[in-house]
């Protein structure tokens, strides 16, 4: 009867975009709190341009996030991809790992979010990744790209990295197009 009464609850939780935390209080989801263009309370940025209008070579953001439980399950349910080595403990307690890992994709996935934060409206037309180290849950990840290159044409050649704790976790390189924004009517 008990675990019915707390399925309920959740269901219901969930159902307003709310989720109870460990300590009994309630808040909304990050889906839930996200707008366009914003950032998040508990995510950190930085922006090292000379001119924030006008990028160039040494130009470097960084986004520093934690990824949650939640981000790692959510991204499966996006993503399709529901390998018990995500979404398993006692799995993944018996792999190589020993105990579960984030998926790669969502970790690289921070370097999108760092490449959002430059100024003006930004496209990816490459990435390239090597996966050094995996990441658990509940660790802190910065992303850094740097611009090292500007190939012409609003095109620039960036090296991307995600750091754990200044332990290397993604190596890359990413090519991005930068438009100006459109103005807003």
């Amino acid at each position: 009867m008990f675990n019915s009464v707390v399925a309920a609850n959740r269901a219901a939780f969930a159902a307003f975009g709310v989720r109870p935390d460990d300590d009994g209080d309630s808040k909304p989801l990050p889906a839930e709190r996200i707008e366009a263009d914003e950032d998040l309370p508990e995510w950190h940025v930085e922006l090292s341009a000379d001119n924030p209008d006008r990028l160039g070579v040494g130009d470097r953001v960084e986004f520093t996030k934690r990824i949650s439980d939640n981000d790692v399950k959510q991204f499966a349910a996006a993503s399709g991809d529901t390998n018990p080595l995500h979404l398993d403990d006692d799995f993944a307690e018996q792999t190589r790992f020993r105990g579960r890992i984030a998926h790669g994709t969502l970790v690289g996935g921070l370097i999108s979010a760092a490449l959002a934060r430059l100024p003006g409206l930004t496209i990816y037309l490459s990435q390239d990744l090597e996966f050094h180290n995996p990441v658990r849950i509940d660790d802190r990840l910065t992303a850094e790209i740097e611009i090292v290159e500007d190939l012409g044409d609003d095109q620039y050649r960036l090296t991307t990295r995600v750091v754990d704790d200044g332990d290397v976790v993604i190596d890359g390189e990413a090519v991005v197009l930068i438009d100006e924004m459109p103005d807003e009517s």
